[in-house]
């Protein structure tokens, strides 16, 4: 918390920074030390810190415990996938299958992605630094991106590949050993899709979503579909040989699919790399929120945007009437705002109104 005399505007300003807050000051001078400074005189110009503790303590310390499970899963289902995929590679050749080829270069492509999850979980537990203040929790999201970009651009290698086949039919199929391989593929996806379902089942009160996990969970998703999709086509070839031209279609069907299901995630990771409003936060809401507080007139440089996907943070300036406690409006507006969210870090600074702040442009608040 800073307070600060502006001579030319007489503005009392008191800036605050806390991450995890809920606990009130225990007295006007209550210092980062938790001992009483004598020096906190509105008058006397000079800055004090403040920062409200819980537990001697501001942060959040139970992340690295999500993030070593969600390393945890990642390992099991990068052991299971690379296994699969030499044995499903293997049989693809064998059964001259092309559908058996598209779901092994999925593994393939999965099995890449799950190594670039692991390696942005280990980047973002890296503590932050003077270069990187924020530290590098966008690692994953960028490592999320990078692993579906992968798979559009071997999915449409793959689009190719069964046009290719279309046009030409003149290739074929060993139904029985793609029968086999097929049914394999849906039982070891499904073993993969179990052992990351903890992603969206949570034992605590606080839901946290690492978006490496789900981008793993996606993926296995939609080969687990294809698996099941190319175990069909397997069956009808089988019963059907003259039908092999359902293996490239299986391939146009399965590509779509993928695309479908990973789109979702290139629509979250560019928003949080353009750090637009997390999902499930409203800003009117929480703009009405301080606007509650008795005091409070303005609010007016309201910033809320996402490390990660579960990492949110909020910033805002708070105009208060004259003669107000700023201490009080800061204290009631954390606790407000922890009660209603659970962002991960948040910056407050509460200043007295102005009348020229009503015609101020960058005070005004975006219309939409």
């Amino acid at each position: 918390m800073v307070i600060n005399k502006n001579n030319d505007f007489r503005v009392k300003r008191l800036e605050f920074l806390t991450k995890i807050s809920t606990q009130e000051f225990k007295g006007p001078n209550y210092g980062m030390d938790g001992r009483t400074d004598a020096s906190t005189n509105f008058n006397s110009g000079k800055k004090i810190f403040y920062c409200i503790h819980e537990n001697e303590h501001c942060h959040n310390n139970q992340l690295p415990e999500v993030d070593k499970v969600a390393r945890r899963k990642l390992i099991i289902v990068s052991v299971l996938c690379v296994m699969f995929m030499i044995a499903e590679a293997v049989g693809g050749y064998l059964s001259n299958s092309l559908a058996i080829a598209t779901d092994a270069a999925h593994l393939l492509t999965d099995f890449a992605s799950f190594m670039i999850s692991l390696f942005s979980l280990w980047v973002s537990s890296r503590p932050a630094t003077r270069k990187m203040s924020f530290g590098w929790y966008r690692a994953e999201v960028i490592g999320a991106l990078t692993s579906v970009l992968l798979i559009w651009v071997v999915t449409g290698i793959l689009v190719y590949l069964a046009i290719q086949r279309v046009i030409s039919e003149t290739f074929e199929l060993d139904a029985q050993l793609m029968l086999i391989t097929s049914a394999i593929g849906a039982v070891i996806n499904l073993i993969m899709g179990l052992s990351l379902h903890y992603h969206g089942h949570s034992h605590t009160d606080s839901k946290k979503e690492n978006i490496n996990v789900r981008a793993a969970l996606i993926h296995i998703i939609g080969d687990f579909i294809q698996s099941f999709g190319v175990l069909v086509a397997a069956l009808i070839i089988f019963f059907k040989p003259t039908w092999i031209i359902v293996d490239p279609i299986c391939t146009f069907l399965f590509s779509i699919l993928v695309i479908i299901t990973t789109f979702a995630i290139i629509q979250d990771t560019i928003n949080v790399l353009m750090e637009g409003l997390p999902k499930g936060i409203d800003f009117v809401q929480v703009t009405e929120t301080f606007l509650s507080i008795e005091g409070v007139v303005k609010v007016h440089s309201l910033r809320i945007w996402a490390l990660s996907l579960d990492k949110i943070a909020l910033s805002a300036h708070l105009a208060i009437k004259p003669g107000v406690n700023p201490q009080k409006i800061l204290t009631t507006a954390s606790k407000c705002i922890r009660s209603k969210y659970n962002f991960f870090e948040m910056t407050l600074q509460v200043e007295e109104f102005q009348d020229k702040m009503d015609h101020c442009f960058q005070c005004q608040m975006p219309e939409k």
